[in-house]
């Protein structure tokens, strides 16, 4: 029996309530389960080291006593050193946790609705426009004829992207209407996608687009002055494309429009900027210079001829205003005369007197009168082919960049004399200007016929007239034009067209075509990385004119293109304009390597410079 007990108490781990007597191993026993109770206890926090909060704990006499022991009371069982709880604690929970639900409530009451408010305001308040991936192409159908492709960009319809303006001659059954003089339609494509904001059609072939605010003032609208061919000058509304004047063709009576408008001050003091035009007679030497009302387009007083015999291509005519305030007209047949604009207001207006402002004259320019005090200041008269304005590094005025038969000349606009002098053959198009090298100087990029179906590219330094970069290309398209945008970090990046490129070989500089002369690519050069070229787009097509706008909310350029399809006897050419988003060809472009270089500039290298790169408006005007 007491081995059975004992058996028994070690299998239950208590003392056997059938016994009476006392048992050491059954003791023993069981106070090997009391410990193992007041460890549990202990855990759930009921008793610390076998003790309860008010001294020894009593032995229990059962089983039945050490289980209700074990059950902790809410008032009596609490940890050693710490106050009981107060009964009203159950209900200050109640009230925190009331006032928690209250909380989260509100919250999401009021996330909910400044959830709805942002959607309200993404769809009811418009966004402007992102114009970063906007590429587009337009057919504008078939080009009846003339030579010129005057292009512009304007905002029109103040989404504060520029839109593109252009002429071109109607065609109907292949051929062009309006005998000598064709009809032409002038045309307001957005610069969104490519659709028809509005046209308006034109009695001639237009010249010249310039679209610009004749009114100083934040409410000024902006007016589009187009000249013709012949006798049309009109000033539209840019937003309607409705005209709002129209130049009396009966004041050219005796000659035709020479050559684009152009803005002058305001001379009649109406608040409004007025125009200069340049008529031509049938007969030379007869020419004549109109001062025409910016508000109503009537002449503001006669015509003031000169008896000037015309040779080569005619220059001009330009406005030149000084840095005191000196307003010059410049013009000239292969050369480059001017004559002050209070001279031609005096005649015009049959006074001897002018307004104040134009009482003004620069004594560097007045030197250069001829002996007999002939209105007529002589300027430069070496085969002048072209003249631009150049914004001058030094001074608030303009330098004089005048492309010859021999080269390239840069004429200091204060007392007209040179800069620096260029020796070349072959220049013919425009000098493209652009920030390349580190001075903050206007360099230029100059494109030249080299060969039969080759042409050169080169910069030269606006500073000391060097050439800095060169490079020549295949090119079958005469003339192709350059541009040039501006980057935040006052550098510019260069446009041009040329055939594919191939590897050069090491020895030479000579480039040959990969392709088909038919086809050819835009290529962009950046000075930071003058040994590459960036291949940014192709067209079969001949590129007639080309600009370059400035998204001034996203800090991107376009490149926008007017281009004719080849055309065949009897079916007139396709016009197409096109418009290249900068920033995101520059991602898309192939890179060209002109030549090796050390280190060689890797594809990521390269894609990360580039994603940089923001574009602004020039500082400079031409």
């Amino acid at each position: 029996m007491r081995d059975g007990r004992t058996k028994s108490s070690f299998g239950l781990g208590k003392k056997s309530p059938d016994l009476g007597e006392y048992d050491p191993l059954t003791q023993a026993d069981s106070d090997e389960s009391e410990d193992d109770l007041v460890l549990n206890l202990q855990k759930n926090g009921g008793v610390k080291n076998g003790k309860s909060p008010l001294g020894e704990a009593p032995e229990p006499d059962s089983d039945a006593e050490v289980a209700e022991a074990a059950k902790p009371h809410l008032s009596e069982v609490t940890t050693e050193g710490y106050p009981s709880e107060p009964l009203g604690g159950l209900e200050q929970k109640a009230a925190s946790s009331l006032v928690s639900y209250v909380r989260t409530s509100v919250f999401l009451l009021t996330l909910g609705i400044s959830m709805i408010l942002v959607l309200l305001c993404a769809f009811l308040i418009p966004c402007p426009p992102r114009d970063l991936h906007s590429t587009w192409s337009r057919h504008l159908g078939s080009q009846g004829g003339g030579d010129l492709s005057p292009l512009e960009l304007a905002d029109v319809n103040g989404d504060g992207l520029r839109d593109v303006l252009l002429s071109f001659v109607m065609s109907r059954n292949g051929s062009a209407v309006g005998g000598s003089r064709p009809a032409a339609n002038l045309v307001c494509l957005s610069g969104m996608n490519g659709s028809t904001l509005w046209s308006s059609l034109l009695p001639e072939e237009a010249r010249d687009i310039t679209c610009l605010e004749l009114m100083p003032g934040s409410l000024a609208e902006t007016i589009c002055l187009v000249t013709g061919t012949h006798k049309m000058l009109s000033a539209f509304n840019a937003t309607s494309g409705k005209a709002i004047w129209t130049l009396n063709p009966n004041y050219l009576s005796n000659g035709t429009l020479a050559a684009p408008v152009v803005v002058l001050p305001d001379l009649d003091e109406d608040g409004v900027r007025d125009l200069v035009v340049l008529a031509i007679g049938e007969l030379q030497p007869d020419l004549c210079f109109l001062l025409v009302s910016g508000r109503t387009g009537s002449p503001v007083g006669r015509p003031v001829k000169y008896n000037i015999v015309g040779v080569r291509n005619l220059i001009g005519p330009q406005v030149y205003i000084t840095t005191n305030g000196a307003v010059y007209i410049l013009f000239g047949f292969g050369n480059i005369q001017a004559v002050a604009l209070r001279d031609i207001f005096v005649q015009a207006q049959n006074r001897d007197s002018s307004p104040p402002s134009l009482q003004i004259e620069e004594p560097e320019w007045e030197k250069r009168r001829s002996i007999n005090l002939s209105e007529l200041i002589d300027v430069y008269s070496d085969g002048v082919e072209l003249l631009q304005m150049v914004k001058a590094p030094d001074c608030n005025c303009s330098n004089l960049l005048i492309t010859t038969r021999q080269g390239l000349v840069l004429l200091r606009g204060q007392n007209l004399t040179p800069y620096w002098t260029l020796r070349l053959q072959g220049l013919r198009s425009p000098p493209t200007p652009g920030y390349f090298t580190d001075d903050q100087t206007l360099d230029f990029l100059l494109q030249i016929q080299d060969g039969v179906g080759m042409k050169k590219m080169m910069v030269v330094d606006g500073d000391s007239g060097s050439v800095v970069w060169s490079y020549r290309a295949p090119c079958h398209m005469k003339e192709t034009p350059a541009t040039s945008a501006v980057t935040s970090d006052r550098k510019s990046v260069f446009l041009f067209w040329a055939e594919g490129l191939s590897a050069a070989s090491p020895n030479s500089d000579i480039i040959l075509g990969t392709e088909p002369p038919s086809l050819h690519h835009l290529y962009l050069l950046h000075p930071a990385f003058p040994s590459i070229l960036l291949d940014l787009a192709n067209t079969t097509g001949t590129v007639t004119a080309s600009e370059v706008g400035i998204n001034d909310l996203w800090k991107d350029a376009f490149y926008v293109t007017r281009t004719t399809g080849p055309s065949s006897k009897g079916h007139p050419a396709a016009l197409v304009v096109s418009k290249l988003s900068l920033r995101w060809a520059l991602m898309e472009g192939q890179m060209a390597q002109l030549q090796e270089s050390t280190p060689k500039i890797g594809r990521g290298e390269l894609r990360r410079f580039l994603s940089r790169i923001k574009f602004v408006e020039a500082p400079y005007e031409i």
